[in-house]
């Protein structure tokens, strides 16, 4: 095959076919989870940043009375979203809208799912955007319901030879501690119902998943014409995961609204 016939064949390295959820969450956790935040039988359900929604997706089946509103950014991670709800028959319950969650007036809502996707509440820095997010979840979620908020954290202080392997301009200061993070909750008029972290196998479940599809893609296409930017990006990201494996943590905190 020629390049040309490959370029035609496979126009682009596929994105993200490995990963179920869109974080470091294994299937044990997800079903504890599911659990725990159905059991205040939520008729409405908010999901901030949602991808392609699967934790939302899982709430629904297991809470039939419930309707369901994702909202992101990502047009292809909504897309994915709806074609999972139409193939688990819960695309008359499952709504995913192509919006900002800035501001959103979509709550309150019974449960209030937000894993990962604290940014979207905020257009602070961090980590001041935790605390407006904080903010933001409180005013959204109705009485007596529930928050799940899925938030970075670090598990200690990194190093200066750790930060300057992660994201570009990583600090210390971009995350809290856990028990930081924890207090912020209860300040923004929350009790923390859960208290529990990602470890190291969800991480690298993961992390591995994240890039399988392409790596394969990229072993099998060296000539291909985006061969040379899918490496970089790949072996990039490698580097990064490896700065901050066992140094960045995310916890999943599922949270009471205080009267």
């Amino acid at each position: 095959m020629t390049e040309t016939e490959i370029d035609t064949a496979t126009s682009h390295p596929p994105r993200l076919t490995r990963l179920t959820f869109h974080g470091p969450l294994s299937e044990t956790r997800a079903n504890n989870l599911v659990q725990r935040l159905t059991r205040t039988n939520p008729t409405t359900v908010l999901d901030i940043g949602c991808g392609w929604g699967e934790l939302m997706l899982r709430v629904l089946a297991a809470a039939p009375q419930a309707q369901g509103t994702g909202i992101d950014v990502n047009a292809e991670d909504l897309a994915r979203g709806r074609r999972e709800a139409e193939t688990r028959g819960l695309a008359h319950r499952a709504a995913f809208v192509e919006e900002s969650a800035a501001g959103t007036s979509r709550g309150p809502a019974d449960l209030v799912l937000c894993v990962g996707a604290s940014q979207a509440l905020s257009a602070a820095e961090p980590p001041e955007h935790t605390t407006e997010a904080l903010r933001a979840l409180r005013r959204l979620v109705a009485d007596g319901g529930r928050v799940l908020l899925g938030e970075g954290f670090w598990e200690r202080t990194p190093t200066p030879a750790e930060l300057s392997g992660m994201w570009p301009g990583a600090a210390a200061t971009d995350h809290y501690d856990l028990a930081t993070l924890l207090d912020l909750a209860v300040a923004a008029g929350f009790r923390p119902e859960w208290t529990e972290t990602a470890n190291l196998d969800e991480w690298e479940e993961f992390e591995s998943a994240y890039q399988a599809d392409v790596e394969t893609w990229l072993a099998e296409h060296p000539e291909h014409s985006l061969a040379a930017e899918t490496r970089e990006r790949l072996d990039r990201h490698r580097a990064q995961w490896m700065s901050y494996r066992g140094v960045l943590g995310l916890a999943y905190l599922t949270l009471v609204p205080a009267r």
